[in-house]
């Protein structure tokens, strides 16, 4: 689901994996194309912890740092997935730069 998602990105996104952000490496971003009014995403993807942790992540390494030349509203998104129990879950928080 999250490869179709990030295909169909590529027509309104630049998206970069592991770009370099504050204190480390986000694991995808997506900058809005000049002309579209969708907000950047920052994506933390975490195994065998919660998605909260992600977030939590994209805000104390401050990887917003990654969108200097953005202005507008920002998409935090926490994704993670158990191994265990085979579960996925997700948290979006939105946030600006």
């Amino acid at each position: 689901m999250l490869a179709l998602a990030y295909y169909s990105a590529r027509d309104t996104y630049a998206i970069y994996r592991e770009m370099p952000g504050g204190e480390g490496f986000a694991d995808l971003v997506f900058v809005p194309l000049k002309g579209n009014s969708n907000p950047a995403m920052i994506v933390e993807l975490k195994c065998d912890k919660d998605a909260d942790t992600a977030i939590d992540q994209i805000k104390k390494r401050k990887y917003s740092e990654s969108l200097k030349e953005y202005k507008g509203n920002v998409l935090l998104v926490g994704i993670s997935y158990d191994r265990k129990s085979k579960e996925h879950e997700c948290r979006f928080e939105m946030d600006e730069v």
